[in-house]
């Protein structure tokens, strides 16, 4: 996975360039797969600020023409998750353990996620609550997605010294 650092510098060095967010959300996808099959888009990304849109495909919908329940999470989920790991000191690490979310409307057409915080300082263990907002064209409210982040330090051997094996 990539760093807080490497992901705010390669987010700001490519979304302004012509195929740079296309060229992120690949990045993005190759670090996380089930999320990059989602083929939500990162509009605005910092510290703390994440705004990600998903367009109204029918790979998404349900049988009742809306955007799935579960896909919405998933954009909820990871729009919450780039909030927080922007603003994250580069030795802490996040995982998810808890989701939930609330439909108030049916989605359909392109939707607009958005989770906004304050990062914690993480100096042990802590659950941190994330909310994204997803909203249709029109503004409206049509799901909120309550994400709860176990935050924690890695320890020094997880850092990358002599020894370490990626995903143990």
């Amino acid at each position: 996975m990539p760093t807080t650092a490497s992901l705010l510098s390669t987010w700001s060095r490519m979304q302004h360039r012509p195929g740079g967010p296309w060229l992120f959300h690949r990045m993005l996808a190759r670090f996380v797969p089930y999320t990059g099959a989602l083929g939500a888009r990162v509009i605005e990304l910092e510290p703390g600020h994440a705004r990600v849109e998903l367009s109204d495909r029918r790979r998404n919908r349900n049988h009742l023409g809306s955007v799935h329940a579960v896909a919405l999470v998933n954009l909820g989920e990871m729009t919450s998750g780039l909030a927080l790991v922007s603003g994250l000191d580069p030795g802490v690490r996040s995982i998810l353990v808890r989701i939930s979310a609330e439909y108030l409307k049916k989605a359909r057409g392109t939707l607009t996620a958005t989770a906004k915080l304050e990062v914690p300082e993480v100096t042990g263990p802590v659950d941190h609550v994330v909310e994204a907002a997803i909203r249709n064209e029109a503004g409206d409210l049509v799901s909120r997605v309550e994400a709860v982040w176990r935050l924690d330090v890695r320890a020094k051997q997880e850092r990358g010294a002599p020894g370490a094996a990626a995903g143990r």
